[in-house]
């Protein structure tokens, strides 16, 4: 979840990039001086996130997993790691909870090397990761800052009932707006709120397109490594304002461009010259050593045309967009429909349904030593999927934002054999 963009070096950057760059400057020197602005701040997550609804009230969000993968790519949550783990934190703690916590208490320098201010408020929305319940108990307990608790519904069963909906909305109603009035000081505007909602139904729009052109062979994008940049704006703090409408626009007619001359993805080291393989990926990646990890993939003329890690922010390439005439309404939808928020059947549908559309000829999971809402039942679904699709699923390891767990021979040496096993299967089909 997810923008390494500020921090990625030597890469060769379209304008969009360059956009992107200059966003989440400006969004970072809001967070370091907003309470000087006279400024509340709230810290929330990524899935399920009310970016819309907070903007409304004009607070500023913060996202503590965003700083983490930020200090994974900075090459310093080892160390905040190591701090966190000293206080007691155990070995097997989600590494972003534990980045986090030692950021915190080394001053809480952000990506940019600037403070970033206490919480005014905690915002809590679960969405089916139950790591995020323990991180704001450790953080309200650090800070002493309320917390407010939206609760979101499991899709156990695979649907969003009427009665999960109308029990979002009275709890958006009822708790969460009157908490967002006290804290802000200002009173709803559910006009505002439209208006915002209009704005990120627009951007969601071009987002899709975007993901989309991964269909295209070559893909003019790889969507797990590049995607990670292009989610970056929607997932975050920018999702209902004009900025991410204009940001998506530029990227939009970019891939377009690229599309309309047959170029494949950018990497960073320029143009990806042949598309040998097209593959589908589950799970996050790894931050602290991101450009490595993407090379082993476009040195081998591997391509990523679709991943569930560039959904944990929301399904949009499943039709849903934000509604502004059902305000709330669309803001409980769009929590309960977050991809960590979807049952293991769910999971394994939407995966089959990539792996189909995508013509991918594989199917790669990325296992995360810490994070279990990831990691739990993929195996499973990595042998479901080779029998539904008759494609070779493949599995590495490696950790969020811990170099510990990450081993480059290893994962090159597994990466290699599973791009054999892809060619013997070719050869298989020839004769």
């Amino acid at each position: 979840m997810s923008n390494p963009a500020t921090h990625t070096h030597n890469v060769k950057k379209d304008d969009s990039m360059l956009r992107q760059k200059n966003m989440l400057s400006e969004y970072y020197r809001r967070v370091s001086f907003a309470h000087e602005e006279g400024k509340k701040v709230v810290y929330s997550f990524v899935p399920g996130n009310l970016t819309e609804l907070f903007l409304t009230f004009d607070l500023v969000p913060v996202y503590p997993e965003i700083n983490a993968l930020q200090n994974g790519m900075r090459k310093v949550s080892a160390r905040y790691i190591q701090t966190a783990e000293k206080i007691g934190h155990s070995e097997d703690v989600c590494t972003y909870v534990k980045c986090d916590i030692g950021m915190l208490l080394e001053g809480n320098k952000g990506p940019t090397g600037e403070r970033i201010p206490e919480p005014d408020l905690l915002f809590l929305s679960y969405t089916g990761c139950f790591t995020f319940l323990k991180w704001f108990e450790n953080l309200a307990c650090h800070y002493g800052a309320p917390v407010a608790l939206l609760h979101t519904p499991y899709q156990g069963d695979g649907t969003i009932t009427q009665n999960m909906r109308d029990y979002m909305v009275r709890q958006l109603r009822d708790e969460i707006i009157p908490q967002l009035e006290s804290i802000s000081g200002k009173k709803f505007d559910e006009e505002r709120l439209r208006s915002m909602l209009r704005l990120s139904a627009q951007a969601e729009e071009d987002l899709v397109a975007v993901l989309q052109s991964a269909r295209l062979r070559p893909s003019p994008i790889d969507a797990y490594f590049g995607g990670v940049y292009y989610i970056g704006p929607i997932f975050t703090a920018f999702r209902g304002t004009q900025e991410c409408v204009d940001y998506y626009a530029e990227l939009r007619r970019e891939i377009e461009e690229r599309a309309a001359h047959g170029l494949g993805p950018v990497t960073p080291d320029g143009e990806m010259a042949e598309e040998r393989y097209r593959l589908v990926v589950e799970g996050p990646p790894n931050w602290t050593s991101f450009r490595d990890f993407w090379k082993m993939f476009y040195d081998e003329g591997a391509v990523i045309v679709a991943s569930t890690y560039t959904k944990v922010g929301g399904v949009y390439d499943t039709g849903f967009r934000h509604n502004p005439d059902d305000p709330l309404g669309t803001l409980a939808d769009y929590c309960m429909g977050c991809y960590t928020n979807l049952n293991l059947p769910s999971r394994v549908n939407l995966l089959q349904r990539y792996i189909d559309e995508y013509q991918a000829d594989g199917f790669l999971v990325n296992s995360i030593k810490s994070c279990n809402s990831f990691a739990a039942g993929e195996l499973l679904m990595l042998r479901e999927l080779e029998k539904r699709t008759g494609k070779p699923g493949g599995f590495i390891e490696s950790d969020l934002v811990d170099p510990r767990y990450f081993s480059a021979a290893n994962i090159k040496t597994r990466l290699e054999s599973y791009l054999q096993m892809i060619e013997q299967k070719r050869k298989g089909k020839v004769h």
